[in-house]
């Protein structure tokens, strides 16, 4: 069923998870949306000083950054972005999920756009190290652990190893520091993603 359409003027975290949950039946891609989720929104509060109501925002691109993968993968994020211009999202929402990948060409010429890019991936790539750590913590993993794991390329091998390094150039954010912030966002759902 198509996800109703309705004028928003400030869509809420409860219709952008209502969007996510309509067009991305996995509960993988859903919990890697709510994992990129927290790490962005993470750094919007912890670090760049964001507050309500421009941090929906930052939750929501989050959020629904690769909720049209399922439906189209071919023509993922710009299917996501025409869905979301219709339904009302604000533009830095739209232009945030269009720039989450090299792929698109789209330049990230704002600070929610770089910083979706540098969690997407950073997100995927530090759960896939504490799912083979001793305990299968979020406790586990540190900077070492996860460049120690960008060097085996057969570890996570779908993840780009340039993306997890431009990702921190590109919010001017030391490597090392980037992932444990990206370590801090993930702990906010640590019950979810079960780490």
């Amino acid at each position: 069923m198509p996800y109703p359409r309705r004028e928003m003027t400030t869509p809420t975290r409860a219709d952008a998870w209502a969007l996510l949950t309509d067009w991305t039946p996995s509960e993988a891609l859903r919990k890697h949306g709510l994992a990129v989720e927290a790490a962005v929104s993470w750094y919007g509060e912890q670090r760049f000083g964001i507050v309500e109501p421009e941090l929906i925002d930052w939750r929501i691109a989050g959020l629904l950054h690769d909720f049209d993968y399922e439906r189209y993968p071919d023509t993922h994020p710009l299917r996501g972005a025409e869905e979301l211009r219709r339904l009302g999202y604000p533009e830095a929402v739209v232009e945030a999920v269009l720039g989450h990948g090299d792929h698109t060409g789209v330049p990230r010429t704002t600070l929610l756009a770089r910083t979706v890019y540098a969690c997407d991936e950073m997100s995927g790539f530090v759960i896939a190290v504490a799912l083979v750590r001793p305990n299968r913590t979020l406790d586990e993993v540190d900077a070492r652990a996860v460049t120690r794991k960008m060097r085996d390329k057969g570890f996570a091998r779908q993840v780009p190893r340039d993306q997890l390094e431009k990702g921190a150039v590109e919010l001017g954010v030391p490597f090392e520091d980037h992932v444990a912030n990206v370590v801090e966002g993930l702990k906010t759902v640590r019950g979810v993603l079960g780490l």
